[in-house]
């Protein structure tokens, strides 16, 4: 699916604007991450691409449709969003019913819903929870059932809000399986984020955000690359960034072995 942004400007009801009349197309299945600090317009953005919120001046388009053709509810069968707090999303009295819920509603077969749910339990880390209350999870598994619940109406587009936010390094673990099994099924992930490292180990694609543009869009390492642009949005590159940074190295790296690899090349050169 292709999502097409056309001089996108929001102004909140306060008058606060949000958005500046933003270009920018998202297409295929590689997943892209949508950086930059808190009130940059991360989560203006991406509230558009399934109408949670409309355009104030301009246009946005999926797959070539105007997003104002059709209801957020309408548009939930080929955009989920998965909200940053789970208490937003969860209501029902058990995982089973989370999950169950958003397919019946869209008219999905139960044949459909069936294998959906065994699916999709399995991929969050669920399939042994279905029959207890949502809140009654740990909170590293109520993000997941929340995650469950939009994966269970295929949608071709998952938009991801801070997934990382309160998850352990194993919930951290599923999530990168997660994105890369939505990527396999040819789905498409958008991820906002604050976690630099989640971001380098999951994205190919980055588009930073400040003030309500969008600075920086492209190739992970070219990013990375734009130190002092990056410095304006207030993102920090990866740890292990920083430090090759400051040992003068002068490729872009995001692990350990690759700054090894980069720090020994330099060396042999040297010598």
């Amino acid at each position: 699916m292709t999502i097409e942004l056309q001089n996108l400007g929001h102004v909140y009801p306060t008058g606060d604007k949000a958005l500046n009349n933003i270009n920018l197309s998202i297409s295929g299945t590689e997943p892209v991450a949508v950086i930059g600090q808190n009130g940059s317009g991360k989560t203006t953005l991406v509230k558009h691409f399934n109408g949670i919120l409309r355009p104030t001046t301009g246009h946005v388009f999926i797959n070539g449709e105007d997003v104002n053709n059709r209801s957020t509810a309408k548009w939930s069968k080929d955009v989920g969003y998965v909200f940053q707090n789970p208490d937003d999303q969860l209501f029902l009295e058990t995982v089973r019913k989370e999950f169950e819920f958003g397919p019946a509603r869209i008219g999905m077969p139960p044949e459909k819903i069936s294998a959906q749910l065994s699916f999709v339990a399995k991929l969050c880390g669920l399939e042994g929870k279905l029959d207890i209350h949502p809140f009654d999870l740990a909170a590293t598994d109520k993000k997941f059932c929340t995650i469950g619940a939009v994966l269970m109406m295929d949608p071709q587009i998952v938009i991801f809000d801070e997934p990382t936010c309160g998850q352990d390094v194993e919930g951290n673990r599923r999530l990168c399986y997660i994105i890369k099994t939505l990527e396999s099924r040819g789905k498409l992930c958008i991820t906002i984020s604050h976690d630099m490292k989640f971001v380098a180990g999951n994205f190919k694609r980055v588009i930073v955000m400040c003030n309500g543009n969008v600075l920086l869009d492209g190739d992970l390492k070219h990013v990375f690359a734009e130190v002092e642009t990056l410095r304006k949005s207030f993102v920090s590159p990866p740890p292990i960034t920083r430090v090759a940074y400051g040992a003068g190295l002068n490729e872009t790296v995001f692990t350990v072995d690759e700054f090894m690899k980069v720090f020994r090349a330099r060396k042999e050169n040297n010598n």
